[in-house]
């Protein structure tokens, strides 16, 4: 088959002769690209590219017993093959009574943000940017990647729905280290041309050198500043544990849709076609902004079909081939900017407290109350009269990220950046845009090595 249109188009044509016309069927065939140039020691030593399609195929008959499955493999025999390991394992199913049914035909706001240089780009444009970033750092010893992906998704089923969407991405992420202490910068963006690797690079050298001879501090609840690759942390936990539909469904999220239960700075929302996202999800569903929290208050949640139809809500076009496992999660997510200031203005306004890089190896501890604890990565140093005063070592913290946003203690900053992280992202990461937060209260319950 020459083409993923053409591909579509035999499944269910396939599905039609062998499991008859009352078959319903979504036929799912993408196109996955992702190359990544990776480096150690301030030197390139990996580049890996895979370009594969992938044929998926949900099939349902008898009224609700419905089989999924997936190939790589492409020739007619293949796709005949396919329809009838799903067919013969759809009858052995018990039939779902909250099967939600296909979709009805709506047309995506956008064909998706594809950018061909991004999709085309070669190893020796990865290496340029590799290589910016290392002589930025000034001799440090530094590590990382630098990666380009692209996704084209076609989307037909017996409903008569046929749509088509593309996108790319483009990552760097990066340390630097001197004496034991770590500096880290990394960027997100839908175009390889837009990612500036030396500034990058300079960043991840400077917090290097800033956090030489870290002292330990006293467990306690001290104000912060978190910088935005700790704050899409924050981010990514609240969309995936409580405004996730399933979470809801679940009764694990501590949403109160309708309350001023954040601070009436914070304005959060999802937008694929924003991002990085394509124009609608795996079950056709049309993508496009999904307001979440609007002055503080919780408006809106991300649901597929099934959660949305348990929710008595529209779907918001958030289905992924892990939803029945991890539930509809935003996958561009961005935290509205605020008055806060940059990155500086707010550590001028910390009185006493911590500026802290990032954070990593999180972990729910209290779903409901959407208690994470973790560690800081990459930098942390203590505040005192609006001045980093020295360097802290790898701190543990318990915390809410619910109560951390929580009306009075947030004050946000007024400069976005885009950041990865890794989501349920089908390239590998998902874009999370966020300024930097100055919050209240931090719970920091002990000192951590490395």
């Amino acid at each position: 088959m020459s083409t993923l249109d053409d591909l579509a188009t035999a499944v269910l044509d396939q599905v039609r002769a062998q499991a008859g016309p009352e078959a319903q069927a979504t036929v799912r065939v993408e196109r996955a690209a992702l190359a990544l140039t990776r480096f150690a020691n301030s030197a390139i030593h990996q580049n890996v590219a895979d370009d594969r399609v992938t044929v998926h195929l949900q099939l349902t008959v008898d009224g609700g017993r419905t089989a999924t499955s997936s190939t790589t493999r492409s020739r007619p025999g293949a796709l005949a093959d396919l329809v009838a390991a799903t067919l013969a394992a759809a009858r052995l199913r018990p039939r779902d009574p909250d099967w939600p049914g296909l979709g009805t035909p709506a047309p995506p706001a956008s064909a998706g943000s594809f950018d061909p240089a991004t999709a085309e780009a070669s190893p020796a444009e990865r290496a340029a940017g590799v290589a910016a970033f290392v002589a930025a750092a000034g001799g440090l010893s530094t590590a990382g990647f630098v990666q380009t992906a692209s996704l084209t998704r076609v989307l037909a089923d017996t409903a008569g729905r046929h749509l088509r969407g593309a996108t790319t991405s483009a990552v760097a992420d990066g340390i630097a280290r001197l004496a034991g202490a770590d500096g880290v910068a990394r960027a997100m963006s839908g175009r390889l041309a837009d990612l500036d690797c030396a500034a990058l690079g300079a960043r991840a050298g400077a917090k290097a050198r800033a956090g030489v001879d870290a002292v330990p501090v006293d467990p306690g609840v001290y104000a912060v500043v978190l910088e935005p690759a700790a704050v899409t942390d924050l981010v990514a936990g609240l969309v995936s544990g409580q405004f996730n539909g399933k979470a809801v469904v679940d009764g694990t999220s501590g949403l109160r849709l309708g309350e001023q239960q954040f601070d009436p700075a914070i304005g959060l929302a999802d937008d694929p076609t924003a991002g990085v996202g394509l124009p609608f999800d795996t079950e056709g569903t049309p993508t496009g902004r999904t307001e979440l929290v609007r002055d503080g208050v919780p408006v809106g949640l991300t649901t597929d079909r099934r959660t949305a139809a348990a929710l008595g809500r529209t779907p918001s076009g958030h289905a992924s081939d892990v939803g029945s496992t991890w539930g509809p999660v935003a996958g561009d997510p961005a935290l509205a900017a605020g008055d806060g200031g940059t990155l500086d203005e707010l550590v001028a306004g910390l009185d006493r407290g911590l500026l802290v890089s990032d954070l990593w190896y999180t972990r729910a501890v209290d779903p409901k109350r959407s208690v994470w604890t973790g560690l800081t990565r990459n930098g942390v140093w203590l505040v005192e009269g609006g001045q980093v005063v020295a360097p802290v070592s790898t701190l543990r913290f318990t915390q809410s990220y619910l109560e951390a946003l929580a009306p009075g203690a947030v004050t946000v900053g007024s400069v976005v950046d885009p950041q990865p992280t890794r989501l349920m992202g089908p390239m590998g990461y998902d874009r999370v845009a966020v300024p930097a937060l100055r919050l209240a209260g931090w719970n920091v319950t002990g000192n951590a090595a490395g």
